[in-house]
């Protein structure tokens, strides 16, 4: 963690702040104005990128995406901007939980991928494109979704370690187990092999 510099008591302003936009739902906003109807009734009911892209619409899954991960990652620049890196990491948590946890949905949210991706390339990009080229590996191999955000995200603290970021580590560790925590039903499906791919393109 880096050095706390900044007044406790705006530390804890910047978190509800970061915690309000991070609770977002852009995947329900999203849904609703493309007409894709209610994410809660699709597929496995998440409001994140990947449920959205199970209806059909890749752009309306690629626009969840790149949102869930904007709002988290343009909390923790602003925060670091205004006040510096211990405000940064306050707002790039806070932003992680209003995406599992929004208040908006009654604290039913999404399972917070994109939304790590987003402050971790905000916090230290080269460990965020570490962390992506790692989905992207484990996707190509496996086709499962669940399984290269695991691996990503578990991967993500080692990136930080080898590549000179000591100061966030310990953050990364908070959020993947988090990642593991809401992917729970996934890692039971994909240790009893009933886990849904996404089906190659047919050329």
């Amino acid at each position: 963690m880096p050095d706390v510099m900044t007044p406790l008591w705006l530390l804890g302003l910047v978190g509800l702040v970061a915690y309000a936009v991070g609770s977002i739902p852009f995947g329900v906003v999203i849904a609703r104005l493309m007409g894709l109807g209610n994410l809660r009734d699709i597929g496995s009911g998440n409001i994140g990128a990947t449920n959205v892209m199970r209806t059909g619409n890749k752009l309306a899954g690629g626009l969840t995406f790149l949102l869930d991960a904007a709002k988290g990652g343009i909390a923790a620049l602003i925060a670091w901007w205004a006040l510096g890196p211990d405000a940064a990491q306050v707002a790039a948590l806070a932003a992680f939980m209003g995406h599992l946890y929004p208040v908006y949905l009654g604290f039913r949210g999404g399972k917070g991928v994109a939304t790590f991706i987003g402050v971790t390339l905000a916090l230290a990009w080269p460990v965020g494109l570490a962390t992506c080229a790692a989905w992207l590996v484990t996707f190509k191999l496996s086709r499962y979704s669940s399984l290269s955000a695991l691996v990503a995200c578990g991967f993500s603290s080692i990136f930080a370690a080898l590549l000179g970021y000591m100061s966030l580590v310990a953050l990364l560790v908070v959020m993947k187990l988090l990642v593991f925590y809401t992917h729970r039903e996934n890692i039971r499906r994909l240790l009893a092999r009933t886990e849904p791919r996404f089906k190659k393109k047919q050329r």
